[in-house]
């Protein structure tokens, strides 16, 4: 009888364990742009819950958002599984729910997320290299000003959005990373937070895979220029939170030393210490979406952790 009693628990009890969390909805916008940018589609993450409440959300601006969602339109058909991520973080109960608004890259992707300011303090020599594989100058600038003028007014027009800084954060790999903190810098007062995967500090990758000496040279004349440009911005370690990451293999190889010295400048700017800092090595992680994919959740909490509830400075708000 006890055996038979206990199995009939197990059978109440069943279904609810097997329900699957609730889910977020994946909409997509025709595409946009402007006068000097190519439009694009813009995938948009709405949290579970969205349609039927009138809470109102932290947002993140993600890059290449044609490699988060779904894979028939990601690179290589790997993608960044980034709405299941959310949710499963949100059922946890680790994250606050927000919203990702995934804006598609173009043909034009390296000249748009190309630091302009940076890349113009290169020598001509490397310069010229740069824009013969590129087509032309970096429009960066241009790309963030489509984004902070033109792509958030209308997210925060249309969508229950929380629209200060505190609430708005900018999300990459590779180059998507170097243009989400390059948007940090540029519009400090537009986005709070930037977290990028495999930051591709060296801007134009193809002098790095020469000999070693070419290697160093190109790394010293990039880091010079990161160290000026950076000493030109103004951003508040009370206030603006950033999260750098890399892998140790192919691509990713080569990034430690540039990172090392962007944690050194960091440092100076009083950045190294804060909860507002984070900057992590993932041995053995490669360069692509599955590697990026397996550490999602660590700065997804970064961003959107309810951890640092008790910290009002160190986190976007609920």
């Amino acid at each position: 009888m006890r055996a038979l009693a206990l199995l009939a628990l197990l059978s109440l009890a069943t279904p609810a364990l097997a329900q699957p969390a609730e889910a977020g909805e994946v909409i997509r916008l025709d595409p946009i742009g402007s006068e000097q940018l190519e439009a694009r589609p813009i995938s948009i993450y709405l949290p579970p819950g969205y349609d039927t409440g009138m809470e109102t959300y932290p947002v993140i601006y993600a890059m290449d958002g044609q490699n988060l969602f779904e894979p028939g339109y990601s690179y290589a058909g790997v993608e960044w599984g980034l709405d299941e991520e959310m949710d499963r973080l949100i059922a946890e109960g680790r994250i606050r729910p927000a919203i990702i608004v995934g804006i598609w890259n173009t043909p034009a992707r390296a000249r748009e997320y190309a630091p302009r300011q940076v890349f113009d303090t290169f020598s001509e020599a490397s310069r010229s290299r740069a824009l013969e594989a590129w087509g032309g100058l970096p429009v960066s600038d241009i790309f963030l000003t489509f984004l902070a003028e033109d792509l958030k007014p209308y997210i925060d027009r249309n969508y229950r959005t929380r629209p200060g800084p505190d609430a708005t954060a900018l999300m990459g790999s590779s180059m998507g990373g170097l243009i989400s903190f390059y948007g940090l810098t540029r519009y400090p007062e537009t986005f709070g937070s930037a977290a990028g995967l495999s930051t591709h500090w060296p801007i134009y990758a193809d002098a790095c895979h020469q000999d070693p000496a070419v290697a160093d040279a190109w790394r010293e004349q990039a880091l010079l220029a990161w160290a000026e440009y950076l000493d030109t911005t103004h951003l508040d370690p009370q206030t603006h939170r950033i999260w750098f990451d890399h892998g140790s293999i192919n691509l990713d190889s080569l990034y430690p030393p540039y990172q090392s010295a962007i944690d050194a400048i960091m440092a100076e700017q009083g950045f190294i210490g804060s909860a507002n800092y984070r900057s992590t090595l993932y041995e053995g992680a490669d360069h692509n979406e599955a590697a990026w994919h397996a550490r999602l959740a660590d700065p997804l909490t970064f961003l959107l952790g309810v951890e640092a509830a008790a910290n009002p400075a160190s986190r976007m708000p609920q």
